[in-house]
């Protein structure tokens, strides 16, 4: 299994809307990477760390041989990307894990 890491670090100032995240583009990724292996999702809200502050965080699980990178950059890919504007002024950062 694969996971996909996003998370959302929050700078005095960001936007992000929980709600639209989690009742619009959650749903809208999965609608766009179900087929290619996206097995759930586990969102997270708000957060503090030693590194600063999070306005969320998910971890997106998929199949057992499923290239991530690839679906990241498949076309199909550009709706899940586009929404991002609607619900946050702050840049993801994506980190992509495989089980040892």
């Amino acid at each position: 299994m694969g996971v996909l890491v996003v998370s959302y670090p929050a700078e005095a100032g960001s936007r992000f809307d929980a709600d639209y995240y989690l009742a619009t583009h959650m749903p809208l990724a999965e609608r766009y990477w179900r087929e290619s292996g996206m097995t759930g999702a586990r969102p997270l809200i708000g957060g503090a760390g030693p590194a600063g502050r999070l306005a969320a965080m998910v971890l997106i699980d998929f199949a057992p041989g499923t290239d991530i990178g690839a679906v990241m950059a498949a076309p199909a890919s550009a709706p899940v990307f586009a929404d991002v504007a609607n619900f946050t002024d702050i840049a993801p950062v994506a980190h992509i894990f495989l089980d040892a």
